[in-house]
């Protein structure tokens, strides 16, 4: 299925969304940012029966950033640079934030600027062993946007946000995983095959529970100690609430693997 600078495929439970202009190593422009509100439209559609997304970049990169082209409606073609973040990257950042399934990015090559913080967004953050991220942004005079600046102090600190942020030097996606900013590295021709081995194992869980588990970690990082154990109650009521947790509690006295619908 394409769309605008963006493929879906559908792979069972699995919905592969691939950011495809790598020509411009999947540079992000205003049409690639439809595209994905596109693709995220027919995931997010029950009828597909998709469970876990898997995001990664065609060609040789995950995302080298903003396309900073006039006509890609980037940055560069606006007066006002913090407009465009409003109007087309921040509703696709709250989506991604708000799914209630998993989400698991691959990063196959360079992950720079805002493609940083797509592949951040990730629950589960899978590399190739070539890949590196980029905080690119101040080779061009502006400031880490996306979520970055939110993110990463959360993920490895505020002393090596800081690092990335004003130095812009590459971060190799082996020295990502020992700062704990990913998830794993694998061969570079191993990745896309990993990650839907990781995918596929998420779209066979119980997708309630996945979803609310995301949300809590998400909500997390803002709550005091009290308002995230009110949070898990609240949760824990939904996620009993679920079909899958009594296929779950059958599955553990029968002895058995369970089989969970996502319902």
């Amino acid at each position: 299925m394409e769309f605008e600078r963006v493929k879906l495929d559908i792979e069972g439970p699995i919905g592969i969304v691939t950011l495809n202009h790598p020509e411009v190593m999947n540079a992000v422009s205003a049409e690639m940012l439809g595209g994905l509100m596109k693709a995220l439209d027919h995931v997010e559609d029950p009828k597909n029966g998709v469970r876990c997304i898997l995001m990664t970049g065609a060609g040789r990169g995950f995302c080298a950033g903003a396309n900073l082209q006039p006509s890609s409606g980037g940055p560069s073609g606006a007066r006002d640079a913090g407009s465009v973040l409003e109007t087309q990257y921040h509703p696709l950042l709250r989506r991604l934030r708000e799914l209630p399934i998993p989400f698991v990015t691959a990063v196959n090559g360079a992950a720079a600027g805002v493609g940083m913080s797509f592949a951040l967004m990730g629950d589960l953050v899978v590399c190739a062993r070539s890949a590196y991220f980029l905080q690119a942004f101040r080779r061009i005079g502006l400031i880490p946007d996306g979520g970055s600046t939110w993110i990463l102090p959360r993920l490895i600190g505020k002393a090596r946000a800081m690092e990335l942020s004003l130095l812009g030097e590459k971060l190799p996606a082996e020295k990502a995983l020992e700062w704990g900013l990913i998830s794993r590295v694998f061969d570079d021709a191993e990745l896309i095959g990993k990650a839907k081995e990781l995918a596929r194992d998420l779209a066979s869980g119980p997708t309630v529970a996945l979803g609310l588990i995301r949300r809590l970690y998400w909500e997390s990082t803002d709550n005091t100690y009290e308002e995230q154990l009110n949070l898990e109650r609240q949760m824990q009521r939904k996620a009993g609430n679920s079909a899958d947790f009594a296929e779950g509690v059958r599955a553990f006295l029968e002895k058995r693997p369970a089989k969970f619908k996502g319902e």
